[in-house]
């Protein structure tokens, strides 16, 4: 409406009315204005005392956020020094985090030792228990040895004893070796020399004593053993002289046998020389226990030594070119041995090395 009479009054429109309704809208403008401006002061006094009431608060507040700023600064200061020593702290946590880390490897190196240990330690224990069993077992077998020990030193002490015994056994028998070893080479020097004394042609072997008898100087019969009378004849001085030495006091107590051996050729069969040859041996044998059919202490001495044997063809003669020598190899043998002579043998064979 207002501005419709604006524009009338620009327009020239309602000239009579113009005045009239212009100071009507000046009035309503002006009470307007000053409604507005009492409206206004109302607000900005109701702003301002607002303000003043909020400034004061918002200083009270600012003076509380000061106080509390202070407070703030001087908890930021302890928290910044807290902050500073958590810091410091954290460095010390972290050496000694990093310490506990080297001691946490080292007690791991450790722990690794102590089970290597432990392990080497259960070996120990189960070789400890094993080599206790064996030393209780040795212990046993020691007990035993030393019971076997003694046994044996027992039987040692007996075999020191045998063994002593032996040697003093064995001195006399080296002693009565050497007096044996005189003997019979004394029995064989004069044997050798009572045959030569007397005239008896017969050959002493200079070792061992025996006498070879050829069969031209004791003769038998053709394949017979029935003596000759010249073979008699060779007896009743061969003999006498023969036995007077061996069966002399000097010599008699160390006498063994004396053995006469027959031998024969190799003319005929193997049984039939080897029975000539003892039947041969048995007729001399028999001959001279005839010589001394009348002394009973002489026939009792040849019958406890004389001895007779045949060799057969077993042990011929041979000549300087390696034949057999048929007329030697016919032959009678006087052999005799001293008593314990297989001994005296023996212990000469020890002696001598061989």
């Amino acid at each position: 409406m207002a501005r419709q009479r604006i524009h009338n009054s620009r327009s020239g429109t309602g000239a009579g009315n113009a005045g009239a309704s212009w100071i009507s809208y000046s009035d309503l403008m002006a009470a307007l204005l000053l409604v507005f401006v009492l409206i206004l002061s109302v607000s900005l006094y109701q702003y301002f005392t607002m303000l003043e009431s909020t400034q004061a608060e918002l200083e009270q507040q600012q003076a509380q956020l000061d106080a509390q700023q202070i407070i703030l600064l001087d908890q930021q200061s302890q928290l910044d020094q807290q902050t500073l020593q958590l810091a410091s702290q954290q460095v010390t946590m972290d050496n000694q985090s990093a310490m506990i880390i080297i001691m946490q490897g080292e007690i791991a190196g450790k722990q690794a030792e102590l089970d290597d240990k432990e392990a080497e330690l259960i070996a120990a224990q189960q070789n400890l228990a094993i080599s206790q069993e064996e030393l209780a077992q040795a212990y046993i077998i020691l007990a035993q040895q030393e019971a076997d020990l003694k046994t044996a030193q027992i039987a040692l002490s007996a075999a020191q004893k045998e063994l002593n015994d032996q040697k003093t056994a064995f001195s006399l028998q080296v002693g009565q070796l050497g007096s044996m070893v005189g003997v019979r080479a004394e029995i064989i020097s004069e044997v050798s020399s009572a045959l030569q004394r007397r005239g008896v042609s017969a050959a002493v072997d200079p070792n061992t004593g025996d006498i070879v008898i050829p069969s031209y100087m004791l003769t038998f019969e053709t394949n017979s053993a029935e003596l000759t009378a010249s073979s008699k004849a060779f007896l009743d001085s061969f003999v006498p002289v023969y036995l007077d030495v061996l069966l002399s006091s000097a010599y008699s107590d160390y006498m063994g046998t004396i053995t006469i051996e027959g031998h024969t050729d190799r003319s005929g069969t193997y049984e039939r020389n080897m029975e000539l040859s003892q039947e041969r041996a048995l007729s001399v044998l028999l001959y001279i226990r005839s010589m001394y059919a009348n002394d009973s202490r002489m026939l009792s001495k040849l019958d406890a030594i004389l001895v007779c044997t045949g060799k057969g063809y077993s042990d011929p003669v041979y000549n300087a070119y390696g034949y057999v020598d048929q007329d030697a190899s016919r032959r009678v043998e006087f052999k005799f041995t001293l008593r314990d002579a297989e001994m005296i043998e023996e212990l000469n064979r020890i002696i001598n090395g061989y």
